[in-house]
């Protein structure tokens, strides 16, 4: 909670969460907007700009030693004009800055300052400073005070060095159609640098801190499915279950937090972020596809179960994210630490479940007397374990005695006691907010967890569908404006806010197409179609190929980029190439099919060059490429035998394939070349197509699945 000693300043007015807790520091916070820009100017002022988020953990670090401090505040109130950004609602400003800051310090990260002339020119930039002479870095003052007077007596040389830089990225963003044209030789490079960069022993790609990049998995899968390499697709399996056994994922509540800072998925940063458990999701059920394994599937069902419990709006969205830190104490509120929620002392465990379960579950998880985080500079962890399966099941069943499926039962069980307690601990702050672009990548987890656990766990594969529909509906009703076709980025409390950037739109209408291959309601690929007619008028760039993440309408931005990185999440570019190819094929557009070709010709240099860079794009190219497949599964929607059928389907990692079905009692979907295929003989039947040529169909499952071998 905010210190509310203070008066308010004008944050209080906005929804973001991250700046409401700024709202009562004594720093004279403006939102970004043309109020602060005419001030800065009015009173020939350069400003300062904040930008981080609700959940940063070093964010709360530098509001708790410089923006409460009465000291630092007066310097900045003087002296310049204070601007406080969420990056997760303005990401379009936060990749601008975070772009200069990469340039001339050559790293990047929140919170990020940022100072900038009165028309936005950045000149200085920087991430955490602390706020005197600590760690080998200058303190927060010393660098007001010293560009206080660069300000007044070296403008000049400000300007031409904040030109240069800005120069700089200007000729970094043009991104445009040349001759050359994404090669073979580019997915090669590709699966080279990402086996170079391997960590044999612990799974993952270079070294500490490590964090999770699902589209690396996303490509190695696709990757091998193309070539037959089987070390492409261990990499990726092996990856997955080292960081499933870390304390990197939650082992009582689900989900995974924000990266390990370890080696060996060990010690989290504690955040949670909405977009690592929609993508993380969908690289589990695709372990599953490729390798049978029900493990993958267990932790993909215990990231939606802590989505639905967690991070679920009681109508359907989903929320951003939870914070790292949490009260310690609940007799000292404002007294928070890192991960407090999610670690445990033995002798807590012993107090709740008694000596010989504390022992059993002890064993399995790693917990020690004086507390496992052994190398602890910052003294958080003292006393205190993070739960990581430290010995398989078997082990600890020897260990104590017992069958595997008696010290199986009894985890369980004590798992849901030591949840149930959790929960009653003070939470992390919750970030509320409602973005549409993570709605989007949720949703198609959903949508694909409903697809791939359907013939295993129907039950479960039932809640996923539902949970995808919820959502999907409440974004198209509260976030979408049917009659301008304009989707609206964040909600909160009641308001929508922000029109959409690129990502919003792509990964919602990546949303729409995998739920539509789970329902086949033929009405979201009506919307879908509409979005990206709506997508391609605001930011394609018609003249160069590929998608600014903007659109033009902005006047206060002073860079106009097209994102390619896939690093965190996918870049909007990656996606809306996808997506193109998909509708392309579903509704036998070819004209969607030439945009996404001019779009990779537009990125060809970058995937030639820094293929590395760009694993999900390369998964749109390695679709591209493919053969176009269709699979249509003729039949009434419930029946048994269109459900055998589509079992088949959905077994399988299809990446280079479409689904559709064709149900006489349903709407027909918009290909009509492909909905007129009819059952056989009054029995349901899939027909396996190639380039729309299709072979004779088959009403047995195991002669599709012969067909998709």
């Amino acid at each position: 909670m905010p210190d509310t000693s203070h008066t308010a300043n004008r944050l209080i007015r906005e929804k973001s969460p991250y700046l409401l807790q700024h709202a009562y520091n004594p720093v004279d916070w403006y939102p970004w907007g043309a109020e602060a820009f005419e001030k800065a100017r009015r009173e020939d002022k350069p400003i300062f700009l904040s930008v981080g988020y609700s959940t940063c953990h070093w964010c709360h670090v530098m509001e708790r030693e410089s923006f409460e401090s009465q000291a630092i505040a007066r310097i900045l109130n003087e002296k310049f004009v204070a601007v406080k950004v969420d990056r997760e609602e303005r990401p379009d400003v936060d990749r601008i800055y975070m772009l200069f800051v990469q340039a001339t310090t050559g790293g990047g990260g929140w919170p990020m300052s940022v100072w900038l002339t009165p028309d936005l020119k950045p000149f200085y930039g920087g991430t955490y400073f602390p706020p005197d002479n600590r760690y080998g870095r200058p303190g927060f003052a010393y660098i007001l005070e010293q560009i206080s007077r660069a300000w007044g007596e070296q403008r000049e040389q400000l300007l031409k060095s904040g030109d240069s830089v800005l120069g700089e990225l200007e000729r970094y963003a043009q991104v445009r159609s040349s001759a050359a044209t994404p090669d073979a030789q580019a997915i090669e490079s590709a699966y080279a640098q990402i086996r170079r960069s391997y960590d044999s022993k612990y799974g993952g790609f270079g070294g500490a801190p490590k964090f999770p990049r699902p589209s690396l998995f996303n490509f190695l899968f696709r990757y091998h499915l193309k070539s037959g390499n089987a070390e492409a697709r261990d990499m990726a399996l092996h990856t997955l279950r080292e960081m499933a056994k870390g304390g990197m994922n939650d082992q009582l509540g689900g989900g995974f937090h924000r990266y390990s800072v370890d080696e060996r998925w060990f010690v989290p940063h504690f955040e949670k972020m909405l977009y690592d458990q929609a993508q993380l999701a969908i690289s589990y059920l695709e372990a599953f596809q490729v390798s049978g394994d029900a493990l993958y599937a267990d932790v993909a069902c215990g990231i939606f179960d802590y989505v639905l419990r967690d991070l679920t709006h009681p109508d359907g969205p989903f929320y951003s994210a939870e914070d790292a830190d949490s009260v310690i104490d609940p007799a000292h509120p404002h007294e928070k630490g890192e991960g407090a929620f999610y670690i445990w002392s033995e002798a807590e465990l012993e107090q709740i479940l008694g000596p010989e379960d504390a022992a059993l579950f002890g064993h399995r998880y790693g917990v020690e007397a004086d507390g496992n985080v052994h190398h602890d500079p910052h003294q958080e962890f003292t006393g205190r374990n993070i739960l990581y399966e430290a010995a398989p099941i078997e082990q600890s069943a020897r260990r104590f005695g017992i069958s595997v499926e008696e010290a199986q039962q009894r985890i369980a069980q004590a798992a849901a006691k030591l949840l149930d307690v959790r929960t009653r601990r003070p939470r992390p702050h919750l970030d509320d907010k409602v973005l549409a672009g993570w709605n989007g990548l949720m949703i198609s987890a959903f949508a694909k967890g409903a697809q791939v656990l359907e013939a295993s766990r129907p039950e479960v594969a039932r809640r996923y569908r539902e949970a995808a529909e919820r959502a999907a509906g409440w974004i198209l009703t509260n976030l979408y404006r049917a009659g301008s076709g304009v989707l609206m980025r964040r909600w909160r409390e009641g308001e929508a806010a922000v029109e959409g950037f690129l990502d919003d739109y792509a990964f919602l209408v990546h949303g729409l197409l995998d739920l539509y291959e789970a329902n086949f309601d033929a009405g979201l690929l009506l919307r879908a179609v509409e979005l990206t007619a709506k997508m391609l008028e605001l930011f394609e760039d018609r003249e160069h190929g590929g998608f600014f993440s903007t659109s033009d309408a902005g006047s206060d931005l002073v860079l106009r980029l097209k994102e390619d990185y896939d690093g965190a999440e996918p870049s909007g570019n990656s996606i809306a190439i996808l997506n193109l190819l998909r509708l392309a094929q579903l509704m036998g557009n070819a004209g969607l099919n030439e945009t996404a070709q001019e779009a990779l010709k537009a990125f060809g240099a970058r995937l030639n060059q820094q293929p590395v860079t760009l694993p999900q794009m390369l998964c749109a190219l390695l679709y591209a490429q493919a053969p176009k497949r269709q699979i249509v599964i003729a039949g009434a929607a419930h029946g048994e035998a269109t459900r055998a059928l589509l079992a088949v389907v959905r077994r399988r990692l299809l990446p280079d394939a479409i689904v559709i079905l064709a149900d006489p009692d349903r709407p027909a979907p918009p290909n009509t070349a492909l909905a007129s295929l009819t059952p056989v003989d009054g029995k349901a039947a899939a027909y396996v197509c190639q380039n729309f040529t299709c072979r004779l169909p088959v009403t047995d499952p195991p002669a599709l699945d012969e067909l998709l071998q």
